[in-house]
């Protein structure tokens, strides 16, 4: 039986994305404050890149936490303590032994830049 390592002290925002249509055309909006649940956050540290001479760093993540059916692959996720900070889920989350009980994904960070 799977046990997570850590305990589920982070809290975090899950930011469920709406679509709107104006014009025929969908688009994908995020609102500015989600739904609270709590989680393992495990970052380490970044990936560097220089892509034609700009240097960039990607910033990673591992969260664990409680099974939820709407976290999903299009979701958002950001740390209370930080709403600049956006994640985004790469992959679909794992649904750890198909049991329902713990989810766990990978993120990275959405941010400006090359």
């Amino acid at each position: 039986m799977y046990r997570p390592k850590d305990p589920f002290t982070t809290p975090m925002y899950l930011l469920i994305p709406e679509y709107i249509t104006a014009k025929g055309s969908t688009k994908k909006t995020y609102p500015q404050e989600g739904l609270l649940f709590m989680g393992s956050f495990k970052t380490y540290g970044g990936t560097e890149t220089d892509s034609n001479g700009a240097f960039s760093v990607e910033d990673t993540a591992n969260i664990e936490t409680w099974y939820r059916p709407d976290i999903t692959s299009e979701c958002r996720i950001s740390l209370c303590n930080n709403t600049t900070a956006v994640y985004e889920i790469i992959g679909e989350p794992e649904n750890i032994d198909q049991r329902n009980q713990f989810l766990k994904f990978k993120v990275r960070r959405v941010k400006g830049g090359a």
